[in-house]
């Protein structure tokens, strides 16, 4: 975003040659999970904290539910592509130490 923004630049693949994962991926830098996968654990914790504060909100509990099961999906998507290793396992009480 940065460099489109900033410095005009619309696609790295034109200028490097490889996409920024990759790029990362050569340098040591990649993260750990995938970035889809990432921002739904996000969005898991963020609704799990607001249940903390508002346990009436039945559709934010509906929500989380959804949530959840498309992290599961993706989760069992990446194990068989071999990107996450088999034992990953996604556990909310242990998702905001993945965030951070």
């Amino acid at each position: 975003v940065i460099l489109r923004d900033s410095h005009g630049v619309a696609q790295v693949r034109w200028l490097a040659g490889n996409k920024i994962l990759r790029i990362l991926k050569s340098k040591g830098l990649a993260p750990s999970i995938p970035e889809d996968l990432y921002q739904l654990v996000k969005k898991a914790v963020a609704i799990r904290k607001h249940l903390g504060r508002n346990r009436k909100d039945k559709d934010s509990k509906f929500r989380l539910i959804l949530v959840e099961s498309r992290i599961h999906r993706l989760a069992r998507y990446y194990k068989t592509c071999r990107v996450l290793p088999p034992n990953w396992k996604y556990d909310s009480a242990t998702a905001s130490t993945l965030i951070a």
